[in-house]
């Protein structure tokens, strides 16, 4: 309704040649006013007649008034306009009752019955009621309550009764109860009763003019309303103020003045309902062009849509609700190998998989509610029997009622595009599974160094969180001698050096320098930097232990060969020096002599013994030997020799294996332990001597190659000294090196150890903390040479992981990389701290941490027993287990943990780390 409202006059804004035009006939109706009112008074010949033809005019002009306004009220539904045509049909209904009642025109005294005094209330009711429904109209019209609900038909209908039942109302009153009436006109003339009462509807008029010109906006309506009640207020003052009786001057102007008023909202209302016939007829003009202009476009717009369908490499298919194909182009035949004339009015199973036929169903019911499917994935069947995948868009058709009467369908081909894309999405899964799982660091970059993407690795390598690295530049990672280095590789990777290999230390997280072998590639397209990195950690240790070991076997072989030759020359010392004895025993002073040769060739023999056991060259004599048997026997021999103030205790395997071993190269051995241990600890100590069955596994030969897996006897000598700096422990082992005083020792002692361990075929580890002590382990093989026994393999493969956290705490970077992957291999996820308070700020920041697997003596101001006990502090219910290169009997004896504390003893194999795991987390 929101523009047809505005073409009415009723709801048209006035303009201002519309008050230009009305305030000119205002105007002229005021100055034809002014000069007749000095003959308002003047007596004129009655003329019945033109009674009569005024009030028929009148009642005529009213009525068509009426109709129109009502016409209008029907559209816009407003009730003011309802008023206001109320307002014209009560002044024609009053037009017609004052005509039949006026004296004189059909009657003597008038029709109905009327009396002397009827025709002049009549006239002050008709002039009064009529001046209330204007001020009503002005009142009400475009407010909030002038939109009237409902039926505008009944509205009509009630607004005519309404007027019919108050005029027949007013007339039973003018005429059936004349006689009750005051006189308004007597003798021909007005009473004062007629000037209080005239003056009453003329105020009336008045108000309501007033308040027409008050109601803004203007419209049009209003604008000639107020000509009307100007030219009404001009016919009350000539016709019942100014004139003195019924037929003077002054009466028949103010009927002009009446028939005027009916007259100008008539004719402005008919011009109105020209102007809009004219209007609707130019409408109807080019409607009718639009619709032939529209005819055309339409077939024009099918002809091309028709093109455009055949032309479609998609395939188009309509199709009724009940499945019905309506419609099948050109692609549909070549997609699904069926012509459009065997497809059109077949079912859609026509191309549908059986397996796939449930889905029509619900595809069409969707279709029927009015909605729209885009991009549904399915599969159809050719003609062929081939199965192709296609993408459908799935749209309804309506009827020109807006009725969906069917479903257009566009199918494409996605068969080729899937099997590319799963082909594609196979690659990236692929290249995403080796970016995660590679043991490399893989590194992504821009031009200017930032990093892109880190892969998962860089944990393990250096330590951090690949989104700690991602979106920093790497400079802020690599070494800073290595800068300018790897800026040079950059630089000529961007000149066109597709790759290149390089090494360049970063350092890790724990600050310490980690070299790592490059091989890098720049894309131009792309503009990034490829770099695969692999950790030389574990390849640099390796060396440094083959060095170790190629320099001690060098060592060997020019010590055995020195001693070789010394030993011949001892041996003409020695058979020489009998011959000299005998030959001055007789000369006190030179037996003397001849004696302290023998002593020193004594002492240069026993040199060379010790040179030849390091070369490993000396004759061994292996037996099977009682290792306990053979460690008490050389702990009765220590006592004298180490003092009182060394406590010595015995911690012996009650199921120790017997060792294949030289028993009297093996005491030496102990001995030799046992003397270095003494002097560890001039003010006073500890001594313990342990002994057990171990197996190396082959994870702890892959950390040390020259160990071959399988099943030792263990002797361990642990004290409690001052401990070897960790810059001498690679050098313990080599003849002649030592820490102590000039005259205090050869140095050939460990040596000799290591040289007679390895010449039996076992293994020597030494382990030792400044300040804290040292602990020698030989492992010697057993002497069954048995392999693994049924018993102890089913020990080892009962292995039980688990999916807590654990958090590994160990100083040594590659001791610690080995613990993490077999804890990792038993299914726990790992963290990882180089040291007490590293470990700390990790508890601090991860919520979920179920174990602390800690080393027991670490560098730092704090150990991990301390550790532990902060640990505990902040989270009490956290499981612990301890781990240490001292054996759990030398810990404890050192005082370093609780009894029943729990320990795991390196080495160890996976089962044994399996089995103390889950005992510490079930403690």
């Amino acid at each position: 309704m929101g523009d047809e409202r505005n073409i009415f006059l009723s709801t048209m804004p006035a303009t201002r040649s519309d008050r230009r035009v009305a305030l000119v006939v205002v105007g002229l109706s005021a100055v034809l006013f002014a000069t007749a009112v000095p003959f308002a008074g003047v007596p004129l010949p009655p003329m019945p007649a033109f009674v009569a033809s005024y009030q028929s005019a009148l009642a005529i002009n009213d009525l068509i008034t009426t109709v129109l306004l009502f016409s209008q009220f029907a559209i816009i539904r407003s009730r003011a306009l309802l008023l206001l045509a109320s307002g014209y049909l009560f002044t024609a209904m009053a037009a017609i009752v004052h005509a039949l009642t006026f004296p004189g025109l059909f009657a003597p005294s008038g029709l109905l019955g009327a009396g002397t005094q009827t025709t002049v209330w009549l006239y002050m009711i008709w002039h009064g009621v009529f001046p209330l429904l204007v001020l009503g109209y002005a009142l009400l019209k475009a407010t909030d309550n002038d939109r009237m609900r409902g039926s505008a038909g009944m509205a009509v209908v009630t607004s005519i009764v309404a007027v019919g039942a108050m005029m027949a109302a007013f007339t039973w009153i003018v005429t059936a109860q004349h006689d009750r009436l005051p006189i308004l006109l007597g003798g021909g003339h007005y009473t004062p009763v007629m000037l209080g009462v005239v003056s009453t509807v003329w105020c009336l008029s008045l108000a309501a003019l007033a308040v027409l010109w008050l109601r803004r906006p203007h419209f049009v309506l209003d604008v000639w309303l107020m000509v009307v009640m100007s030219a009404w207020l001009f016919d009350i003052a000539l016709s019942a103020i100014l004139n003195v009786a019924r037929f003077d001057v002054g009466f028949y102007l103010g009927r002009i003045y009446g028939l005027c008023a009916a007259s100008f909202v008539l004719t402005v209302l008919l011009i109105d309902n020209v102007a809009l016939q004219g209007k609707l007829a130019r409408l109807l003009g080019t409607s009718r062009r639009e619709i032939v202009s529209e005819r055309n476009l339409r077939a024009e717009r099918e002809r091309l849509f028709s093109a455009v369908v055949e032309s479609s490499n998609d395939a188009i298919i309509t199709n009724l609700l009940d499945g019905t194909i309506s419609g099948w182009n050109g692609a549909a035949e070549r997609l699904f190998g069926f012509t459009a004339a065997e497809a059109v009015g077949k079912s859609i199973d026509l191309i549908v998989p059986p397996d796939r036929r449930a889905e029509i169903g619900d595809t069409l019911e969707r279709v029927g509610r009015g909605e729209r499917i885009e991009q549904y994935e399915t599969s159809r069947v050719r003609n062929d029997g081939r199965t192709v995948e296609v993408s459908l868009s799935i749209a309804p058709i309506r009827s020109a009622s807006g009725q969906i009467i069917g479903a257009s369908k566009i199918a494409r081909d996605i068969t080729e595009s899937r099997r590319t894309e799963q082909a594609l999405s196979q690659e990236m899964e692929e290249r995403r599974r080796i970016f995660e799982s590679s043991n490399d660091l893989i590194l992504v970059s821009d031009s200017m160094g930032n990093l892109i993407q880190v892969s998962p690795s860089v944990i393990d390598i250096l330590g951090y969180q690949p989104s700690e690295m991602v979106g920093h530049n790497a400079i802020n990672f690599i070494h800073p001698d290595d800068l300018e280095h790897t800026r040079k590789e950059m630089r000529a990777g961007r000149r066109g050096r597709s790759k290149r290999n390089f090494e360049t230390r970063y350092v890790s997280k724990d600050g310490k320098s980690v070299t790592l072998n490059w091989t890098g590639t720049w894309s131009e397209p792309v503009r990034r930097h490829f770099f695969i990195g692999r950790d030389l950690t574990e390849k640099q240790a390796a060396e440094a232990q083959l060095r170790h070991a190629q320099k001690m076997d060098a060592v060997g072989q020019l010590t055995g060969g020195v001693a070789h030759d010394f030993n011949n020359i001892l041996t003409v010392i020695t058979g020489t020096i009998g011959i000299l004895e005998e030959a001055v025993a007789d000369q006190p002073q030179l037996a003397a002599v001849a004696k302290l040769i023998d002593e020193a060739a004594d002492r240069g023999a026993n040199l060379t013994k010790h040179l030849l056991a390091f070369a490993r060259k000396q004759p061994l004599q292996p037996l099977e030997i009682d290792v306990n048997a053979l460690v008490l026997e050389a702990a009765k021999l220590l006592h004298p020799t180490l003092g009182e103030h060394i406590e010595i205790t015995p911690l012996l395997a009650e199921d120790a294996w017997t060792a294949l071993a030289d028993p009297n190269q093996l005491t030496t051995a102990v001995l030799n332990l046992a003397i270095n241990a003494r002097d560890a600890m001039p003010n006073g100590g500890k001594l313990a001597f342990e002994t057990g069955n171990i197996f190396l596994d082959e994870n702890y030969a892959g950390m040390h190659n020259e160990v071959a897996p399988g099943h030792y006897v263990m002797i361990a000598v642990s004290d409690t000294g001052s401990g070897i700096p960790p810059a001498l422990l690679e050098r313990v082992f080599e003849p002649f090196f030592t820490t102590k005083e000039v005259g205090r020792g050869t140095g050939l002692g460990l040596s000799m150890v290591f040289g007679f361990v390895k010449q039996s075929g076992g293994h020597v580890k030494i382990y030792s903390e400044e300040g804290h002590g040292t602990s020698v382990k030989i492992y010697l093989p057993r002497a069954t040479g048995l392999d693994q026994t049924a018993a102890e393999a089913q020990v080892a493969a009962d292995v039980q992981g688990g999916s807590e956290t654990v958090l590994v705490v160990e100083d040594d970077a590659l001791v610690r990389r080995y613990v993490i992957t077999q804890i990792e291999s038993l299914g726990y996820t790992t963290l990882e701290a180089a040291n007490a308070s590293d470990a700390l700020r990790v508890i601090d920041d991860v919520p979920t941490i179920d174990l602390l697997f800690t080393d027991v003596i670490m560098p730092g101001t704090m150990n991990g027993r301390q550790l532990v006990d902060e640990a505990l502090k902040r989270r009490p219910g956290l499981k612990t287990l301890y781990t240490s290169g001292y054996t759990e009997n030398a810990i404890v004896h050192h005082g370093r943990l609780d009894s029943g504390v729990l320990l795991l003893a390196k080495p160890y194999r996976k089962s044994e780390l399996a089995k103390m795991i889950r005992l510490a987390l079930a403690s």
